[in-house]
Parts: C-alpha cells; sequence; structure tokens
C-alpha cells in the first residue's frame, strides 16, 4: 500500500517512519523554524528512493544560499532526477530543475500547475509564493495562495502556512488590514510561524506604524526568534521600525547582533545586512568599519546570477569604498544581461540601471544617479523583492536630489512618500 501524507498525496519510495520524518522537516520548513535538515538526511537514509525527500533537501538549498548550500541542492536533485514519481511528484523535479538553471518564471508555473490540480500541496504553494517574491509579482504572491483556500478547512494541518503566506500576498497587493488580519489569525495556531511574523511587519511597515511594530516584533517573548532560519529578515524588519522611530542605537544594536554578527554568507543575509547600512548612509549616520567584512565577504563569491543580490553587493563595495570591486561587478551586470535565465531580464530592466546609479550616488554624482532611478523606479518590481525592500530606491532618490540641490523634486518626491506613509509627514525626509 502506498504511504500518503497528511493531505492524501502518494509518497513514492517513502516507508511510513520515513514519511513521519519528511512530515515533520516540512512543519518546520512551513515555519522557518526547527531543524529539518538533519530529518530529511534520516528520511533518506531510511528510504534511499523517497524523491520528495530529496526535492525538498533541493528547494530548501538551492535558493539564497552561499556556494557551498547550493552543492547540497544539486546533489539531492541528482540523487531524485532518475526515481519513480508520481506526476505530482514529477512536477516538484521539474520545477527543482528550472531553479538550478535560473529560470524562475518557469519553476512558478510549473508549481502553479502542481498546486492547482493539488491544491493542499503545502509545498508547492510556499516553493511557488518564494518564486514569485524573487520575481516581484505581487499579483501571483496573493492569487496563487488566494486560489487554494476553498480546500483549506478550519481543522486542517498546517493551515497556519496557508494563512501567512495569503497574509503576505495581501499585503503585497496593498490589502493591508485583511493582510493583518490573517496573518495575526496564522500567528494565533502557531506563533512559531515566522512568514506570518514577517507579513504583520511587513504591513506596519507599509503603514508606517513604527511604535506598534516594534512592540509587534516584541510581543509575548518573541517566539520567532527562537530556532529560526527567517530571524534575521524579522531582526531587520524590526531595524527598520527602530530607524523611523530615529532610534540608532537601537538599530546598530541589532545589526552588531542578532543581524549580522555572524557576518554570515548566506545570500538573504547579507542583503538584509546591506539594505540596512545603507538606509544608515542615506542618514548621514557613521557605521563605523561596518561595511568592511560584509563587502569583504560579497567579494569573495561569484556575482551575476541574480541581480537583486548583485545591487546590495554594490551597495556594500560602495560604503566599503571598494570601488574597484563596484566596478567589477557593474562589468559582471552588463555580461550578465546576455546570459543565461530570467537574471538576464532581472539584470536589463532594473539590476544594472540601479548598480550604476549606486556608483553614480557613491561618486558624488547625483545628477547621474537621479536620472537612472527615475527611470527605473517604476518597474523595480521586476528584479524582485517586497515593496519594503524595493523602498531603499525611493530612499536614494530623495537622498539624491536633496545632494543636488534639486530642491523642486526632492519636495516633489516627499509630498510623494507622506500621501503614501501619512503617519510620515511630521517625519525626516528619509523615514525609512
Amino acid at each position: 500500500m502506498a504511504v500518503k501524507d497528511p493531505y492524501g498525496h502518494e509518497l513514492s519510495g517513502a516507508s511510513v517512519a520515513a514519511a513521519d520524518l519528511y512530515q515533520r522537516a516540512l512543519d518546520a520548513y512551513h515555519c522557518y523554524a526547527g531543524e529539518p535538515f538533519p530529518l530529511l538526511q534520516q528520511a533518506v537514509a531510511d528510504s534511499p528512493d523517497f524523491v520528495m525527500a530529496h526535492l525538498l533537501m533541493g528547494y530548501m538549498t538551492l535558493v539564497g544560499a552561499d556556494v557551498a548550500t547550493a552543492k547540497i541542492g544539486v546533489r539531492a536533485f541528482d540523487l531524485a532526477k532518475d526515481l519513480p514519481a508520481t506526476t505530482r511528484e514529477a512536477g516538484h523535479r521539474a520545477a527543482v530543475a528550472k531553479i538550478m538553471a535560473g529560470e524562475l518564471q518557469a519553476a512558478g508555473r510549473i508549481l502553479e500547475d502542481v498546486a492547482i490540480a493539488h491544491p493542499r500541496d503545502v509545498l508547492a504553494l510556499q516553493t511557488g509564493q518564494l518564486m514569485d517574491f524573487l520575481l516581484g509579482d505581487s499579483r501571483m504572491l496573493r492569487d496563487r495562495i488566494g486560489r487554494a483556500l476553498p480546500a483549506w478547512s478550519a481543522d486542517m494541518p498546517n493551515r497556519h502556512a496557508i494563512l501567512g503566506m495569503h497574509a503576505f500576498g495581501l499585503e503585497e497587493t496593498a490589502l493591508y488590514d485583511r493582510a493583518e488580519a490573517a496573518g495575526r489569525e496564522a500567528i494565533d495556531l502557531e506563533p512559531r510561524n515566522n512568514w506570518a511574523q514577517h507579513a504583520v511587519a511587513h504591513v506596519l511597515e507599509m503603514q508606517d506604524r513604527r511604535a506598534e511594530g516594534v512592540a509587534w516584533m516584541r510581543r509575548d517573548g518573541s517566539p520567532w526568534t527562537h530556532e529560526s532560519f527567517f530571524a534575521i529578515h524579522n531582526y531587520w524588519h524590526q531595524a527598520l521600525f527602530h530607524l523611523g522611530l530615529g532610534e540608532i542605537d537601537e538599530v546598530l544594536s541589532l545589526y552588531d547582533g542578532p543581524i549580522y554578527g555572524d557576518r554570515s554568507s548566506m545570500a538573504f543575509d547579507m542583503v538584509d545586512a546591506a539594505a540596512l547600512l545603507w538606509r544608515l548612509k542615506l542618514r548621514g549616520v557613521d557605521v563605523g568599519d561596518r561595511w568592511a567584512p560584509l563587502a569583504a565577504i560579497y567579494a569573495g563569491q561569484p556575482r551575476g546570477g541574480y541581480a537583486f543580490d548583485d545591487v546590495h553587493a554594490v551597495m556594500a563595495y560602495v560604503g566599503a569604498g571598494r570601488h574597484a570591486d563596484a566596478d567589477d561587478a557593474i562589468a559582471t551586470m552588463i555580461a550578465a544581461v546576455n546570459g543565461p535565465g530570467d537574471n538576464a531580464m532581472f539584470t536589463r530592466d532594473v539590476g544594472l540601471p540601479v548598480g550604476q546609479a549606486l556608483v553614480a550616488f557613491g561618486r558624488g554624482d547625483n545628477a547621474r544617479a537621479i536620472d537612472l532611478l527615475r527611470e527605473v523606479r517604476s518597474r523595480a518590481g521586476r528584479f524582485g523583492g517586497s515593496h519594503a525592500q524595493r523602498d531603499v530606491l525611493d530612499l536614494t532618490l530623495i537622498a539624491a536630489a536633496g545632494r543636488a540641490g534639486e530642491t523642486s523634486l526632492e519636495r516633489a518626491l516627499l509630498a510623494e512618500r507622506a500621501e503614501a506613509l501619512p503617519l510620515a509627514k511630521a517625519s525626516p525626509a528619509l523615514a525609512a
């Protein structure tokens, strides 16, 4: 008799014991917490032909990872590529192959089809939404999850994960009240759900509710801080709330501690570090030598694979005064325009002009920075990230206008920002 998961999906090659280990790993992954990797290792040791266990390992190690971690994902795919699989599992395998090839849009489409056929496949929904995030596709962030909701009753296991993902999709399409309600409901069901914690933080950020944001991040012992592999990004959100309140010491303390105290080489973590230091730079805050170790780690990594990461590497190089490295990064991005996968489009449409704008800003060529950022800002979503992350482009444009003496432009941009963030009307220009 075929072994099945709690939602009725067949798990090819799995024993009952391996399926239990896999489900426990999935439960952890849905929260971005705990230790899913040892559980998966035990699962494949028990059942070497367990295709979904190998593919879950691939998903978790191929996206936003450093080179060494990504090699684990490649190995996992190699072990899975010839194993017997159901149609659903074959869809997952095809999606992992597309991720490895840098074809994120194709991976997202495959996972969309898997989830349409199997709306209770939480892994297809979660990984698909991650593709939407990397692509900056706000509508799919919402609709991918929304179309699956009718298949989810209130008593189903991991419903909190669906609500947390739905909350983020609603937030990225400016449906803030519904997003906050869904995120808080998810947290009520599972306080360790880091994605739901993050979705509510996004709502509070986009509505400029800074003090509430700090309270949200510090609530009830902060379950999201424990055994979480998404905590750094949530700490980044907490730092933004403090920054908006002008609490610079709190921001620096978070940076030196949970955000980048360990000097991670993981792409997602480095993006958070660079983005936070850049916001401080825009405010004229002296961050001491904090740029140097971040830039050094970026310099030891290959570039040209994902424009969003490359832009943040340029921030680090400019911040650290490593102008030759910044120029090299731009040259790599120019080459990436003609490279394989979706990154060619990401780089051409957004990454390259943004990188060039950051270099110009760092060299005091504010007029060029202004021209480049004004031209690209309306399509910035094409290279991924969230509205909160891409906000750094508007902040840089405001700063460049001020430094260039373009008072009319600066005034217009500030008025635009105040209209979007009503509570920022009495705040400094760079209410980050």
